[in-house]
């Protein structure tokens, strides 16, 4: 009976070895990271990783549209986690390049607080750095709130009429307000900007990655361009600073 229990124990001991070789590293040293683009990788720092490349270089307008070329792809090769949203054109020629060693993960992107801090959350889980997030988290939250009263402040204290493209609503709440109106994600048409027209609103937030442009002339309100992605240094809470400081010039 003795010997039955030793094998046993010594066969659930080499199952759990066998798990853990096929997760990621416990911690996030080492771990390499590659980011379809800046957004995913805004989400991986944030998440505690340390060790990250981006697939879409950091300022092409609409990088859902990049095609990646082959010295792009072979970043791939040597990641351990590829992350990557659904909507991007390019994510199967990553999932085809990832092979079996790395880790596919598909990110919901979306800058809203809520959202963001629930991705962050559930990387880190994937990355081991649960610390880590924990720490970023706490801090989004005090400059999130830093920003949020500084844009509010400018309001006059009554919430602006908002409209916004979909993919940039979230940044309505910066200014205390929830979108009157949402377009897109493709350029109004002349229905919807009638629409538009129609709830008389004091600011418009238009993406930056899929501009309504000259569609949007009629509208009779300042045009906030709101840029949803991170920079070269993969900062989210840069990201949010500049676009509450966009907010803020179009509300002085």
């Amino acid at each position: 009976m003795k010997t039955l229990r030793a094998i046993a124990t010594a066969v659930l001991v080499l199952a759990a070895a066998a798990c853990a070789d096929a997760r990621p590293a416990a911690t996030g040293q080492g771990l390499k990271v590659v980011a379809a683009s800046a957004w995913e990788a805004g989400f991986a720092k944030a998440a505690g990783a340390t060790d990250i490349a981006v697939i879409v270089p950091p300022g092409v307008q609409h990088a859902p549209d990049y095609d990646p070329k082959p010295s792009d792809l072979a970043k791939v090769a040597e990641a351990d986690v590829v992350l990557y949203a659904a909507f991007e054109g390019f994510a199967g020629k990553l999932k085809e390049a990832a092979g079996s060693d790395a880790k596919l993960i598909e990110v919901g992107l979306d800058n809203a607080p809520a959202k963001v801090k629930a991705e962050v959350t559930r990387l880190a889980g994937e990355f081991g750095t649960a610390e880590a997030a924990k720490t970023w988290t706490a801090g989004f939250d005090a400059e999130y709130a830093k920003l949020k009263q500084q844009v509010t402040g400018a309001t006059g204290g009554t919430p602006p009429v908002v409209v916004a493209q979909a993919f940039v609503a979230w940044a309505a709440d910066l200014a205390g307000a929830q979108p009157a109106g949402v377009y897109g994600p493709q350029p109004p048409t002349a229905g919807q900007v009638a629409e538009l027209v129609a709830k008389k609103p004091r600011l418009v937030l238009d993406n930056s990655a899929m501009p309504g442009g000259d569609a949007l002339a009629d509208v009779q309100a300042k045009r906030v361009v709101i840029n949803n992605f991170p920079g070269q240094g993969f900062d989210l809470l840069a990201m949010y600073k500049a676009n509450a400081d966009a907010l803020l010039a179009a509300l002085a």
